[in-house]
């Protein structure tokens, strides 16, 4: 059985709306999410909007809920209501992605909502246990924009307290020989973001083939997320394509079949980018058919919404490099201090709802 299948009958009633807003500084990135509230039959459920850009999260907490998402109905039928509701109803979204990104936020929220209504968890609805979860540390080793060089020791003060601690890095252009070096002695690296979808954004990297080359050669059994793949790369990671996964372009399944080297070996399946939960299942079962195999991945939430990725990796993927560390591995402040939670994290599902309580 489909596994939206499960959920589809999930009887739902909301009879209101409220936004809580969430707001962090990391650097010179101040992070904006609004978390949704529906309300309905004495219980509420909850889910987070990691639209990335503030002024959308303003205009959102501004204008108030949109009109329309009051009823009672199965989650199903909820979920096509919300084809026709304008979820930006105060201004058009600063980018289109940022649809899927909220409309992931208040199905979450219907979902968790449903399940507590029902008295119910989702890991018991769909039959799945939840196992402890494998998670990476995602960071980059340099500053933004300020002409800051990249340098382990961000990394090594983090190995320092977590000694455990495995990590996914964004290579920069300015990695040179001693610093990749550094990095393979730490035995500590999972995975590199190449960030070859990012074009006239912040975290832009140049495409580098001798970079490329020293990478695929010094990290053997890392894997090589979002290579750029042109005629001077594609030559250098034809050999190892079975280590190459995606993650930025990965909206559906549709994007996944697109990709060079069909079927990948892994994917990142990051559950705010497929929009409907009804197609974030889809690819989830689509993968598990095929033998592909998926890893969670964040949005640098605040609130709910990482526990909410965290308790689907562990009932889907837990044993891949997920990128959903706990919240406080964000925050450079923070992520050298004790008391963290160490990889693998122990599941801390709800007794109902979905929610991951720790």
């Amino acid at each position: 059985m489909a596994s939206f299948d499960v959920i589809a009958d999930l009887p739902l009633e909301i009879d209101s709306c409220e936004f809580e807003g969430l707001e962090i500084v990391l650097g010179e990135f101040e992070r904006l999410t609004t978390v949704i509230k529906l309300r309905g039959g004495g219980h509420e459920g909850i889910g987070e909007d990691v639209t990335y850009d503030a002024v959308d999260h303003i205009a959102q907490q501004s204008a108030g809920p949109p009109a329309g998402l009051a009823g009672r109905e199965n989650f199903a039928a909820f979920s096509r209501r919300l084809d026709s509701i304008d979820l930006f109803p105060a201004a058009v979204p600063e980018r289109d992605v940022s649809r899927d990104y909220r409309r992931w936020a208040f199905e979450s929220a219907a979902l968790d909502l449903a399940l507590r209504q029902a008295g119910t968890n989702l890991a018991a609805v769909l039959g799945r246990e939840p196992r402890p979860l494998n998670f990476v540390n995602s960071m980059r080793l340099a500053g933004f924009g300020d002409g800051e060089r990249s340098s382990i020791e961000p990394l090594l003060a983090r190995l320092a307290v977590y000694p455990t601690l495995r990590f996914k890095l964004d290579p920069f252009n300015d990695w040179d020989d001693e610093l990749i070096a550094a990095l393979v002695e730490t035995g500590a690296v999972d995975s590199l973001d190449l960030k070859g979808f990012y074009k006239d954004t912040p975290v832009d990297v140049e495409t580098d083939p001798e970079l490329y080359a020293k990478l695929i050669e010094a990290f053997p059994e890392a894997w090589l997320e979002d290579p750029d793949v042109t005629e001077e790369t594609k030559p250098l990671l034809d050999p190892v394509s079975e280590r190459v996964t995606w993650d930025a372009p990965i909206h559906s399944i549709a994007d996944i079949e697109a990709m060079p080297w069909s079927p990948p070996k892994t994917v990142n399946v990051k559950p705010s980018r497929f929009g409907p939960i009804r197609n974030l299942f889809a690819a989830y079962d689509y993968c598990e058919a095929r033998g592909i195999r998926a890893y969670g991945g964040g949005q640098t939430e605040l609130g709910p919404g990482r526990g909410q990725i965290q308790y689907l990796a562990s009932v889907f993927h837990p044993d891949t490099p997920n990128d959903v560390a706990p919240i406080g591995y964000n925050d450079p402040a923070r992520a050298t201090e004790p008391g963290l939670p160490s990889s693998p994290l122990a599941p801390a599902i709800d007794d109902v709802g979905f929610r991951w309580v720790a």
